[in-house]
Parts: C-alpha cells; sequence; structure tokens
C-alpha cells in the first residue's frame, strides 16, 4: 500500500491492530541528531500538546452543554505510520486520555488527521457486515498543502526535498496570498498554518461552514486559487485571460508578487545572470520581435564593462519597459510581465488534497521522521520572520529537558525548551478563538432547536 494511497482514503491493505512498541527505558544522555525513534517515545510522553490536539478537533462538543454532540470525536480518523512504514487506519478515540494512551503506546512515525465519520470509524466492519452502508465523512476541515518540490523548475538555489532560506520564501508568499483570500474573500477566521517539518506547509481552515463543505464545494473554492495549469513541457504555464486581472489576482500582485519577484526573487535566484535562465522567460513572451531585441542587448551587455548594478534588476527593467511601452499595448503583451511573475511566485497547490474530504493530512506537532524537525504552526501575520532551519528538533528538545533535569509537573514541560512558544501561539492565537466561536455556535444552534421545538408544541 503507497503513501499516497493511505493519504487519499484508500482502505485495502488496513491494519487495524498490532503489538506495542517496546517500551523499554533508555538515558538521554547522548541525544543523537535528526530522528531517532527511541527517543519520539519521551517527546509523546512529555511533549506532545495531546490535550490540546484533542480540544482543536473536537469542537466545543467535548463540553457539559446539552447541546454538545458526545459523539463527535468518537467519530474522528485517525491515521498511524510505525516503523517499516506500518500503516494504522481507521484509529477512533472517546476522549483525551484515550488519544493520548494510544499515541504513547504505539509510538507512530507520524500520525495523519482525516474526517469525521458518520459511525464509529473502528465499527465500520460491523456496520457494513448490517448492510447499512452509513459509513461515509460528514466533516473536515479545509486542507491546502503547499511543496516546494513544485517550484523545482523555477528555483535553482535547491531541487526535491532540500530548501534554504533563498527559496523558502516562496512558502511565505503562498502564506500571504492563500491566507488573506481565505479570510477576505470567502470569510473564513479560523486558520491554522503549519510547518510541514521539512519543505513546505499545510493550511487547516476549521470554520464550521468550512468543514461541513461538500466535495464538490471544495473542489469550487481550490479552483478559485488555480492559476498555475502548465507542464514542464509546456512555455508558458501561467495564461491570464481577459481585459483585466481578477480583483484577488490583482490584490496578490500588486500587494505581494510583484514586490517579491523585484526586490528578492530576481536577485536570490539570478534569473537573467546566464542565457539559459533568461532564455527561459524570454521562451513565454510570443513576439518574436520583442525577444530578439532583448536578447541581443543582453549578449552584447556581456562583451561590455560590468555594471554596477545588480544585472537581474536591469534586464527585468528592460524586459518590462520594452513590453509595457506604447507600440506593444495594444498587441496585449502588457499582460506578460504578470504573466511571468505568476509562473515564477504564485503559489502552487496540491489540488487533490484541497478537493476531498476524505484526503488525510499529518496532525501538528508530529516529528518528521527525515529531518527530526517538529511540525508547528506558523503566524501568518508574521510569516516572513519564520525561519525552517531554527524549527526544534527532536534531538534539541530532548537535550534541553535534559539540562533542566526531569521535573515533576508535566503538564508544563515543553515551557523549559524551545516548543513553548509554538504550544503557546497554537493556544492563544488559534484554539482559544476558535472554542470560543465553537460554544457560540453550540449554543445558537440549541437555542433554536428548542424555538423550534416550541413553535411546533404551540401548533
Amino acid at each position: 500500500m503507497t503513501r499516497e494511497e493511505i493519504e487519499n482514503g484508500s482502505e485495502d491493505m488496513v491494519i487495524d491492530e498490532i503489538e506495542p512498541v517496546n517500551g523499554e527505558r533508555t538515558e538521554m544522555n547522548a541525544v543523537p541528531d535528526g530522528f531517532n525513534a527511541t527517543y519520539l517515545k519521551v517527546y509523546y510522553g512529555k511533549l506532545f500538546p495531546h490535550a490540546d490536539i484533542f480540544k482543536w478537533l473536537s469542537y466545543g462538543n467535548d463540553g457539559k452543554h446539552p447541546g454538545c454532540d458526545k459523539s463527535y470525536f468518537g467519530r474522528r480518523e485517525f491515521s498511524y505510520t510505525l516503523d517499516n512504514d506500518i500503516y494504522l487506519r481507521f484509529q477512533s478515540f472517546n476522549s483525551a486520555s484515550e488519544l493520548e494512551n494510544s499515541i504513547k503506546e504505539k509510538c507512530p512515525f507520524k500520525i495523519d488527521i482525516g474526517p469525521v465519520y458518520s459511525v464509529d470509524p473502528a465499527k465500520r466492519h460491523a456496520y457494513a457486515q448490517s448492510g447499512n452502508n452509513v459509513f461515509t465523512p460528514v466533516e473536515k476541515e479545509l486542507v491546502f498543502d503547499i511543496d516546494i518540490t513544485d517550484y523545482d523548475d523555477v528555483r535553482y538555489c535547491c531541487s526535491g526535498a532540500d530548501v534554504c532560506l533563498d527559496c523558502w520564501p516562496l512558502m511565505t508568499v503562498a502564506i500571504k496570498v492563500i491566507d488573506t483570500a481565505l479570510r477576505d474573500d470567502f470569510g473564513f477566521n479560523h486558520i491554522l498554518w503549519v510547518y510541514s517539518g521539512r519543505r513546505g506547509v499545510h493550511c487547516w481552515v476549521c470554520d464550521g461552514k468550512a468543514r461541513r463543505l461538500t466535495n464538490e464545494q471544495r473542489s469550487s473554492i481550490a479552483e478559485y486559487f488555480r492559476v498555475y495549469k502548465g507542464n514542464e513541457n509546456s512555455q508558458k504555464k501561467v495564461s491570464l485571460m481577459g481585459q483585466g486581472l481578477h480583483p484577488f489576482l490583482l490584490r496578490s500582485y500588486t500587494e505581494v508578487l510583484e514586490d517579491f519577484f523585484k526586490t528578492k526573487w530576481l536577485s536570490s535566484q539570478v534569473l537573467f545572470s546566464t542565457e539559459e535562465r533568461y532564455e527561459k522567460i524570454l521562451e513565454m513572451i510570443p513576439d518574436e520581435s520583442i525577444t530578439s531585441e532583448l536578447r541581443g542587448k543582453w549578449q552584447d551587455s556581456r562583451r561590455s564593462s560590468v555594471s554596477k548594478e545588480d544585472i537581474n534588476v536591469v534586464r527585468w527593467e528592460q524586459l518590462k519597459h520594452l513590453l509595457q511601452s506604447g507600440k506593444h499595448k495594444e498587441k496585449g503583451l502588457r499582460r506578460c510581465v504578470e504573466e511571468i511573475v505568476f509562473s515564477y511566485t504564485y503559489p502552487r497547490l496540491d489540488m487533490e488534497v484541497s478537493k476531498h474530504m476524505n484526503h488525510l493530512l499529518k496532525a501538528p506537532f508530529c516529528i518528521h521522521p527525515k529531518t527530526g524537525r517538529v511540525c508547528v504552526p506558523i503566524d501568518p501575520n508574521r510569516c516572513e520572520e519564520f525561519d525552517p532551519t531554527a524549527v526544534p528538533t527532536l534531538s534539541k528538545l530532548l537535550e534541553e529537558i535534559n539540562m533542566g533535569g526531569l521535573g515533576t509537573d508535566v503538564d508544563n514541560e515543553w515551557d523549559r525548551t524551545s516548543l513553548g512558544k509554538s504550544i503557546t501561539f497554537f493556544r492563544s492565537s488559534f484554539l482559544q478563538p476558535l472554542l470560543k466561536s465553537c460554544k457560540e455556535e453550540i449554543e445558537n444552534s440549541y437555542s433554536a432547536k428548542l424555538r423550534h421545538s416550541e413553535n411546533s408544541l404551540s401548533w
């Protein structure tokens, strides 16, 4: 069973139960770099915020209000990836303690979160045998997955799973563009951005109206963000149709993309420094006379004295001037400038992740097994300050525990580590406002039902 099948919700070869992972006690004096399965047990035992994850995914239904749905959390699917790529699908829990005990016992290398189903996913076979086909997803956060490997055709500093501080700003741009649209264009408020632990970011939209979207509605929202439509064989990967840009695209361009491309991306990726790189940009311009004129200028400049100005910025301004000058405006070439900027900087979403309710996504605060880094939340209001190379690692956290001594106050163990500020941010900026909203929604829904019931009786 492939990872893709697991994440897309395939039920084949599901393992429901395995023997517990060996839990032998090991001294923590010499913490290795990166990911280490032995120390993962210590992390789950002392640092992983089990209770916060439970509160989040309960959405207020763990309270005592008569309007609470007591079965809600128990119908949520969790999926574990264990050592040797052993997958456990359709795990479910009825309480925070059940969730915590299961994670501590099985020590998963990865925890994925699935949808809320119509019935307990762990009991799906019993419902199937009864002949009632009632096992179906009914709620799931609207999620987005952005991976920097999808930008390999426009970044030259890294490729594949590698990422550095020169190309990471592409993720910052994606967060700014998508987050603003989700809030301003769709009216969502409870949005969680999470570092994937290696090369990308995940977005969880947790408003009630987002969780209850159908697959068709999710697809429509994903398509709203879809601009990058080319493939590796097409010269023009973005086509901006119409007389003017859609207001969302115009805002993204003027407030984020245009300045980022000129002030950072041009120079960090030296897009015009070699013939191979600038030819890739010239291929996006459909007018041969313009490309020939620019090519002639830039080839001649190689033989002239070196300017103190950044050659990438100079050549970009030359290209813009030629495309946006009066004699070319009528040819519709002015849009080429915007298309080039969008091609190099606009967010590239994994569309299938967002379109389907049953798609699994990695839980926040997991440890990435390749890097040992924690999947910490990112503040969208300060995302340009986020440094993926400074994210706490499993080894660093355990060293910090060692330095502080094994305290008895396990509830606040993370306050003595570099993970503390991430958990504090998760609680104060995301979880508390979300739960306040959920409480109001439950109370309003319950009151509406009472009024409806009273009105029915009065008849």
